[in-house]
């Protein structure tokens, strides 16, 4: 355990390593190994039942493990010390807020559990409610209370910061500026724990992203090269001459290129609508995460 535990930078945000938790004879997690360096934007991806909110809650204190190494900040997240927690900041799926209190005296509020605590107002800005910093918070709609459950996770100014489903509801332009937020946190170096259904988002956001089934993780990897041979997979797709949509999938897009237009150009045609892609994080995950043997057909 230990040897694996010290194959991870010791400086890691997060460290796992063999990471168990079990519920009777049914085990969530089964074995668990990954690290998240400081300063980066990790996704953790999975269907429901996967095992990644366990996880996730583990890593928060929130959980007990029932085998495996873990650190987090340096610390045992187990242990559930009050150093670790004024160094983190958690934005859940939905959090109960007193609805007569303003933006500000909310975050205000927040503000006093910290030693260290960010300014108030810029941290309403970054949130992006500075124009409704006056509101009463019962009267935000749901993406700005969305926004208010980022400030009052980043007034502590955490190294770390949680987020899970932050986007769930949100319309499009609520996500994107959602999406504007989370890499604020970046380029301000804290490191962010994000997990999500929206596999765009992960693809957008993320360095890193580890996929989990089953309580294991099947890949990791930067979002453009997970997946078994995912880095060197091309998609080729054009339209033919008669206006069927043809689809060649090759590690060598060059040579497979070269061959189509030198036989379009043999037949006097033009290859319409013609695209070169890799396979998205969204085709990937499915890949990955699909059910093997679904069903099985029986012959009499």
């Amino acid at each position: 355990m230990m040897d694996r535990m010290a194959a991870h930078d010791r400086d890691d945000a997060i460290s796992v390593a063999g990471l168990r938790k079990a519920y009777g004879a049914h085990e969530a997690v089964a074995g668990v190994d990954f690290a998240v360096a400081r300063g980066e934007v990790f996704g953790l991806l999975g269907p429901n039942g996967a095992g990644k909110t366990t996880t996730v809650e583990i890593l928060e204190g929130h959980r007990e493990r029932s085998a495996g190494e873990v650190r987090v900040l340096g610390f045992d997240p187990g242990e559930r010390s009050r150093e670790l927690r004024s160094r983190i900041g958690i934005v859940l799926q939905s959090t109960g807020m007193y609805r007569h209190l303003t933006v500000r005296e909310a975050v205000a509020y927040f503000a006093t559990f910290y030693p260290r605590p960010r300014d108030v107002d810029a941290t309403i800005a970054l949130a992006g409610l500075a124009e409704k910093a006056g509101a009463r918070t019962r009267t935000l709609s749901g993406g700005q209370v969305r926004r208010l459950d980022f400030a009052l996770a980043l007034i502590g100014d955490p190294e770390l910061v949680f987020l899970d489903e932050p986007t769930t509801g949100f319309d499009p332009v609520a996500r994107r500026a959602a999406w504007e937020t989370i890499r604020s946190l970046r380029d301000l170096g804290k490191t962010v724990l994000l997990t999500t259904h929206y596999l765009d988002e992960a693809q957008a956001l993320a360095d890193r992203v580890a996929i989990i089934k089953d309580g294991r993780i099947v890949a990791e990897g930067p979002p453009a090269e997970l997946g078994v041979d995912a880095a060197t997979r091309y998609r080729i797709r054009w339209r033919a001459a008669d206006g069927a949509l043809e689809e060649r999938v090759t590690a060598d897009p060059t040579e497979l290129l070269a061959e189509l237009t030198a036989d379009a150009l043999a037949r006097g045609e033009r290859l319409e609508e013609l695209s070169v892609t890799r396979p998205s994080l969204e085709e990937v995950y499915l890949e990955l995460t699909a059910e093997a043997d679904v069903a099985t057909e029986v012959v009499a």
